[in-house]
């Protein structure tokens, strides 16, 4: 388990302007995926290119020493694929259940309003690779701990857990303690 990171006041402030950003472009849907859920909506970040440009740039000034950027689906891969390309890196995408070919491994678990299970292809990273796992939203922590172990099953090494938002009133955090975690907006 590595330790966590030193705060410094450098990435305090990039945290907060990353923050600022996704508040100012994330709006709520209520009742989806099911009635109860209020969604937090990221697709208006995603149609600003000043702002969603912003939070890339200040993503990959956060993250130093990593050799891939993996990203969730879907909403993973909306941030992951530019990330990775901003930071020179390549891409590994973790998908559903079924749509990557050649040989994968799986995880199933549960979601706040469902089940799911995602894959990643056994030769996705080089062994020992530091990679940055990307997704938007951490609720109850299921997909980003499916993630972090694809990953680790793989072979590589999750460098960090980085996602948009944060809904903080839900148990995800816990579930991640043997991983770094980085969050934009934090929602209690």
């Amino acid at each position: 388990t590595p330790p966590p990171s030193v705060t410094t006041e450098a990435t305090r402030m990039i945290e907060q302007r990353i923050a600022d950003v996704v508040a100012r472009h994330t709006r709520d849907i209520a009742d989806f995926p099911s009635p109860g859920v209020v969604f937090k909506d990221l697709t208006p970040l995603f149609a600003d290119p000043a702002a969603f440009g912003q939070v890339l740039d200040l993503l990959a000034e956060r993250h130093d020493g990593v050799d891939v950027v993996a990203g969730v689906e879907a909403r993973g891969f909306i941030i992951g694929a530019p990330l990775a390309q901003r930071m020179g890196v390549g891409f590994v995408p973790i998908r559903k259940k079924g749509k990557l070919p050649g040989d994968v491994v799986s995880a199933s678990y549960d979601l706040e309003y469902g089940s799911a299970t995602i894959e990643v292809q056994t030769d996705a990273v080089t062994p020992g690779a530091n990679v940055l796992v990307v997704d938007d939203v951490l609720a109850t922590g299921g997909t980003a701990v499916a993630a972090c172990e694809l990953i680790e099953k793989v072979g590589g090494r999750v460098a960090c857990l980085d996602v948009l938002v944060e809904l903080a009133f839900l148990p995800g955090r816990e579930r991640l303690d043997r991983w770094e975690l980085h969050t934009g907006l934090v929602v209690n």
